[in-house]
């Protein structure tokens, strides 16, 4: 079975409010993250038609602050799918309702795995890409997933080699005591 990213796009519109703020009025990134999660969740569990759960959270820059009063929009699409996880795009916008100004303040991209009842992973629908940003996006999910697996396996202690590395410390602000 095969679904087009359309059908299970998902959008979500909030007004930022002071309980949710720092004491400069911005709002906390902590509770855009959990927004972005709520939102990972509903667009890969439409999807899927299963109860899904964050795998990972591929880079979370925060590009722009948002301020209290700001409505903020997140939009979630499947970009990529596997056997049984999704990679979701997430992207958010934040919106002055006075000027009516917009500014793009995050994209993120999360893996969400489907469950049965039991906890167990499902195979998930797999995904029509439609036009040249869907096989962007699908492309660059896989690219993304490559580049993961080769961090991996770069920093992991059996295999790092030091003498590959210690004299780039140098130029950071780093004393090296070895």
């Amino acid at each position: 079975m095969f679904k087009s990213a359309k059908e299970s796009q998902v959008t979500i519109t909030e007004l930022m409010l002071p309980a949710n703020s720092n004491f400069s009025g911005k709002i906390h990134g902590g509770y855009i993250l959990n927004l972005m999660d709520q939102i990972a969740f509903a667009c890969a569990s439409k999807h899927s038609r299963h109860y899904c759960v964050t795998a990972s959270v591929n880079r979370v820059d925060f590009l722009n602050p948002i301020d209290v009063g700001e409505l903020v929009t997140l939009k979630a699409s499947v970009n990529y799918t596997g056997r049984t996880s999704m990679v979701i795009g997430v992207r958010i916008e934040a919106e002055n309702i006075q000027t009516g100004v917009k500014k793009h303040c995050n994209s993120s991209y999360f893996t969400m795995v489907a469950k049965d009842e039991k906890g167990n992973n499902v195979p998930v629908p797999g995904l029509i890409l439609d036009n040249e940003q869907s096989v962007r996006r699908f492309s660059r999910s896989i690219a993304r997933q490559e580049q993961a697996k080769k961090r991996t396996t770069l920093f992991k202690s059996s295999e790092f080699k030091i003498e590959e590395h210690i004299d780039a410390l140098k130029h950071h602000n780093v004393k090296i005591t070895l």
